[in-house]
């Protein structure tokens, strides 16, 4: 009976506290902790944090609110490392966290020796994503235009692969060593609108500058296609990992997906961990760390004696944005109950 009575207690805390949210505001939805949701959590190396609160919540992406995070902690989350000890305190409802044998506390910041090996915890998988945040997805019409330059090959071949030397017009100033190799691809079509959004950049390879000059002598040092005169060079930057917290937008948003990625390539449909591109982005209030419920689109259908009706949009998964553009978005999908099609809408949970 007494434990039956501490259930109650705690599903009711639970329940007032997703009804409250993190900041006082309404929220739509009571966060859900699951039944098995463990005490304590040791965070390992390989964790996410979206990994990390899917063992407490049945809502992974409304962690923040079981941290107690405020809005500028989501957009800069402190961070998390290996070894912590993770407290589910279920009086409280909230989420706290411990180093070693130290009292746990709310997330807070801590200071970390600069020698230590240990990095924090992402919010979400870096292996499938890395890629996208290195490289220009998207670029304007015309922006490749003042890029480096491919102007020609040591034995004036038509098209080239890895390992072969090529001529860049336009290198005589730059610094970098080691360069992107890159061709405008496919526009980006608004389905609502029809205007241009922008090109995605059609990723080619790697090159290394062998030597300056104009044109520079360039090695090309993996190709995953045959690059050819007049395609384009663009700096490697650094990869910056994702710490944002998922949050849900604070305004209601509404867009479509325009494109679908895998490590296959471009594809019609997908499932879970594909990278969506959304027809959304900064001008229309999306930001890094934002998550978006997926919906069918609506379709007509045919119905006997009365002509035809739309299908509702019926939801059935959630995307994480990782990066965004001033007009267009990417998003990595983290939960999916079928597959995702091309033009499936995205809105504000």
């Amino acid at each position: 009976m007494l434990e039956q009575l501490r259930k109650f207690i705690t599903a009711l805390v639970f329940a007032l506290f997703g009804l409250i949210g993190p900041a006082g505001a309404a929220s739509p939805q009571p966060t859900q902790v699951k039944a098995e949701a463990p005490d304590s959590y040791v965070v390992v190396k390989g964790d996410t944090l979206w990994g990390i609160s899917g063992r407490f919540t049945n809502d992974p992406w409304r962690w923040p609110a079981l941290w107690d995070l405020n809005k500028d902690q989501i957009k800069n989350p402190h961070l998390i490392y290996p070894g912590d000890v993770i407290r589910l305190d279920r009086l409280s409802g909230r989420l706290s966290i411990a180093s070693g044998s130290k009292d746990p506390n709310r997330l807070s910041p801590r200071i970390r020796d600069e020698g230590t090996t240990d990095k924090p915890i992402p919010s979400i998988p870096p292996a499938i994503i890395e890629p996208f945040l290195t490289r220009p997805l998207v670029v304007e019409p015309g922006g490749l235009d003042k890029a480096p330059t491919i102007v020609g090959t040591e034995d004036d071949r038509v098209a080239m692969s890895a390992g072969e030397r090529v001529y860049v017009r336009g290198l005589s100033d730059a610094s970098a060593k080691s360069w992107f190799v890159y061709r405008q691809g496919d526009a980006l079509i608004d389905p609502d609108t029809n205007q241009t959004l922008g090109f995605e950049a059609k990723y080619l390879g790697t090159a290394v500058v062998l030597a300056s000059g104009e044109p520079a002598t360039v090695r090309l040092s993996h190709t995953i296609q045959e690059v050819t005169k007049g395609d384009k060079l663009i700096a490697i930057g650094k990869p910056q990992l994702v710490t944002y917290a998922p949050h849900a937008p604070a305004t209601f948003i509404k867009g479509r997906v325009i494109s679908i990625h895998t490590a296959g390539g471009r594809l019609a449909e997908a499932g879970q961990g594909a990278i969506v591109a959304l027809n959304r982005g900064r001008a229309d209030g999306i930001d890094v760390g934002h998550v978006l419920a997926l919906y069918t689109q609506s379709r007509t259908v045919k119905v006997a004696d009365s002509g035809s009706m739309q299908t509702p949009e019926e939801r059935y998964g959630l995307v994480f944005v990782f990066r965004v553009f001033d007009r267009v978005a990417y998003a990595i999908v983290m939960k999916i109950g079928r597959p995702l099609s091309n033009l499936d809408v995205v809105q504000t949970p």
